[in-house]
Protein backbone atom coordinates (compact mmCIF):
# COMPACT_ATOMS: atom_id res chain seq x y z
CA UNK A 1 0.00 0.00 0.00
CA UNK A 2 2.53 2.81 1.25
CA UNK A 3 5.27 1.39 -1.96
CA UNK A 4 2.02 2.06 -3.97
CA UNK A 5 1.37 5.61 -2.60
CA UNK A 6 5.41 5.98 -3.50
CA UNK A 7 5.11 4.86 -7.03
CA UNK A 8 1.78 7.23 -7.75
CA UNK A 9 3.60 9.86 -6.02
CA UNK A 10 6.83 9.54 -8.00
CA UNK A 11 4.79 9.07 -11.19
CA UNK A 12 2.98 12.89 -10.12
CA UNK A 13 6.31 14.47 -9.92
CA UNK A 14 7.55 13.52 -13.44
CA UNK A 15 4.31 15.27 -14.64
CA UNK A 16 4.87 18.13 -16.64
CA UNK A 17 2.42 20.21 -14.91
CA UNK A 18 3.02 23.37 -12.91
CA UNK A 19 1.96 21.15 -9.74
CA UNK A 20 4.63 18.65 -9.95
CA UNK A 21 6.87 21.62 -10.65
CA UNK A 22 5.86 23.55 -7.49
CA UNK A 23 5.66 20.35 -5.58
CA UNK A 24 9.75 19.50 -6.80
CA UNK A 25 10.86 22.83 -5.90
CA UNK A 26 9.13 22.73 -3.01
CA UNK A 27 10.94 19.28 -2.05
CA UNK A 28 14.42 20.64 -3.20
CA UNK A 29 14.22 23.44 -0.93
CA UNK A 30 13.46 21.12 1.81
CA UNK A 31 16.17 18.56 1.11
CA UNK A 32 18.50 21.30 0.72
CA UNK A 33 17.78 22.84 4.25
CA UNK A 34 17.32 20.00 6.02
CA UNK A 35 19.26 17.57 5.05
CA UNK A 36 22.23 18.85 2.24
CA UNK A 37 23.45 22.16 4.77
CA UNK A 38 23.00 20.17 8.50
CA UNK A 39 24.92 17.37 6.83
CA UNK A 40 27.72 19.27 5.30
CA UNK A 41 28.05 21.52 8.48
CA UNK A 42 28.22 18.64 10.67
CA UNK A 43 31.01 16.92 8.62
CA UNK A 44 33.12 20.31 8.29
CA UNK A 45 32.61 21.89 11.67
CA UNK A 46 31.42 24.89 10.34
CA UNK A 47 28.08 26.69 11.21
CA UNK A 48 28.98 28.15 6.97
CA UNK A 49 30.40 25.63 5.11
CA UNK A 50 29.41 27.30 1.94
CA UNK A 51 30.03 31.05 1.88
CA UNK A 52 29.33 33.25 -1.38
CA UNK A 53 31.54 36.07 -1.77
CA UNK A 54 29.42 39.47 -1.96
CA UNK A 55 31.87 42.12 -2.34
CA UNK A 56 35.13 42.82 -3.88
CA UNK A 57 37.43 43.31 -0.68
CA UNK A 58 39.54 40.18 -1.75
CA UNK A 59 39.56 40.66 -5.82
CA UNK A 60 42.50 41.02 -7.61
CA UNK A 61 42.45 43.11 -10.96
CA UNK A 62 45.34 42.37 -12.01
CA UNK A 63 47.78 39.05 -12.47
CA UNK A 64 49.60 38.43 -9.56
CA UNK A 65 52.83 40.59 -10.23
CA UNK A 66 50.87 43.38 -11.19
CA UNK A 67 48.99 43.19 -7.94
CA UNK A 68 51.79 42.24 -5.88
CA UNK A 69 53.57 45.53 -6.99
CA UNK A 70 50.68 47.92 -6.09
CA UNK A 71 49.66 45.98 -3.13
CA UNK A 72 53.32 45.28 -1.63
CA UNK A 73 53.84 47.83 0.82
CA UNK A 74 50.84 47.03 2.86
CA UNK A 75 52.34 43.27 3.41
CA UNK A 76 55.40 44.52 4.06
CA UNK A 77 54.39 46.42 7.00
CA UNK A 78 53.62 43.00 8.56
CA UNK A 79 56.64 41.21 7.65
CA UNK A 80 55.02 39.77 4.83
CA UNK A 81 57.16 39.37 1.41
CA UNK A 82 55.87 38.11 -2.69
CA UNK A 83 57.70 34.75 -2.12
CA UNK A 84 55.29 33.86 1.36
CA UNK A 85 52.27 35.20 -0.71
CA UNK A 86 52.48 33.42 -3.45
CA UNK A 87 52.30 30.34 -1.01
CA UNK A 88 49.25 31.33 0.47
CA UNK A 89 45.61 29.52 -0.55
CA UNK A 90 43.90 31.64 -3.13
CA UNK A 91 46.99 34.19 -3.73
CA UNK A 92 45.04 35.38 -6.91
CA UNK A 93 42.28 36.41 -4.79
CA UNK A 94 38.55 35.78 -4.53
CA UNK A 95 35.98 37.28 -7.24
CA UNK A 96 32.57 38.33 -6.26
CA UNK A 97 29.80 35.45 -6.98
CA UNK A 98 32.57 32.82 -5.97
CA UNK A 99 31.42 30.50 -3.61
CA UNK A 100 34.09 28.91 -1.11
CA UNK A 101 33.59 25.79 0.61
CA UNK A 102 34.40 26.31 4.82
CA UNK A 103 36.30 23.60 6.91
CA UNK A 104 35.61 24.62 10.72
CA UNK A 105 38.13 22.56 12.19
CA UNK A 106 41.77 23.63 11.27
CA UNK A 107 44.49 25.33 12.52
CA UNK A 108 44.51 28.68 11.15
CA UNK A 109 48.04 29.70 9.99
CA UNK A 110 49.15 33.12 8.13
CA UNK A 111 47.57 33.55 4.91
CA UNK A 112 45.02 31.71 5.03
CA UNK A 113 41.26 33.12 3.80
CA UNK A 114 39.40 32.97 6.84
CA UNK A 115 35.18 33.74 7.76
CA UNK A 116 34.43 35.46 11.00
CA UNK A 117 31.98 37.55 12.68
CA UNK A 118 32.67 41.08 12.80
CA UNK A 119 29.83 42.38 14.24
CA UNK A 120 28.16 43.58 10.21
CA UNK A 121 24.98 42.10 8.82
CA UNK A 122 27.74 39.57 6.95
CA UNK A 123 30.38 37.50 8.31
CA UNK A 124 33.84 38.91 6.74
CA UNK A 125 36.03 36.93 4.12
CA UNK A 126 39.38 38.35 4.76
CA UNK A 127 43.34 36.87 4.38
CA UNK A 128 45.08 36.01 7.72
CA UNK A 129 48.11 38.27 8.01
CA UNK A 130 48.50 37.78 11.77
CA UNK A 131 47.92 34.91 14.27
CA UNK A 132 48.91 36.59 16.94
CA UNK A 133 46.57 38.59 17.49
CA UNK A 134 44.21 37.06 15.20
CA UNK A 135 44.48 40.24 12.21
CA UNK A 136 43.07 40.22 9.12
CA UNK A 137 42.97 41.75 6.03
CA UNK A 138 41.27 41.78 2.70
CA UNK A 139 43.57 41.64 -0.14
CA UNK A 140 42.05 44.71 -2.32
CA UNK A 141 41.33 46.84 0.28
CA UNK A 142 43.75 49.90 0.89
CA UNK A 143 44.26 49.42 4.84
CA UNK A 144 42.52 46.92 7.76
CA UNK A 145 39.60 47.82 9.11
CA UNK A 146 39.07 48.54 12.58
CA UNK A 147 37.30 45.40 13.26
CA UNK A 148 39.80 42.81 11.55
CA UNK A 149 42.24 43.89 13.74
CA UNK A 150 42.32 41.61 17.18
CA UNK A 151 39.61 38.88 16.01
CA UNK A 152 39.00 36.17 19.15
CA UNK A 153 39.04 32.77 18.17
CA UNK A 154 34.79 32.24 18.84
CA UNK A 155 34.63 34.93 15.98
CA UNK A 156 36.04 32.38 13.64
CA UNK A 157 33.62 30.76 11.43
CA UNK A 158 36.55 28.86 9.41
CA UNK A 159 39.11 28.83 6.64
CA UNK A 160 38.37 28.47 3.26
CA UNK A 161 39.91 25.45 1.62
CA UNK A 162 37.76 25.59 -2.11
CA UNK A 163 36.52 27.71 -4.51
CA UNK A 164 33.85 27.41 -7.07
CA UNK A 165 34.04 30.43 -9.37
CA UNK A 166 31.30 32.83 -10.17
CA UNK A 167 28.53 30.43 -8.92
CA UNK A 168 27.47 32.42 -6.03
CA UNK A 169 25.95 35.15 -8.91
CA UNK A 170 22.74 32.28 -8.73
CA UNK A 171 22.30 34.27 -5.28
CA UNK A 172 23.64 37.45 -5.81
CA UNK A 173 21.37 38.42 -8.81
CA UNK A 174 18.41 38.65 -6.32
CA UNK A 175 20.24 41.02 -4.15
CA UNK A 176 22.99 42.99 -5.59
CA UNK A 177 20.19 45.44 -7.17
CA UNK A 178 19.82 46.56 -3.90
CA UNK A 179 23.19 47.71 -2.83
CA UNK A 180 24.49 50.81 -4.03
CA UNK A 181 25.36 51.74 -7.43
CA UNK A 182 28.97 51.68 -7.05
CA UNK A 183 28.87 48.21 -5.26
CA UNK A 184 27.16 46.86 -7.59
CA UNK A 185 28.16 43.91 -10.79
CA UNK A 186 31.30 42.63 -11.25
CA UNK A 187 34.39 43.74 -10.00
CA UNK A 188 36.55 46.50 -11.41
Amino acid sequence: MIKDKVKKFWKFLQEDTWQSWIVSLVLIVILIKFIFFPTISFITGSPLPLVVIESCSMYHNSNFESWWDTHSAIYSQYSINKSEFQNYPFKNGLNKGDVIFVWGRADLKEGDVIIFEAGTQHPLIHRLISTFPLSTKGDNNENQLDMEKFISQEKIIGKGIARIPLVGWLKLIFFDMFKPASQRGFCN
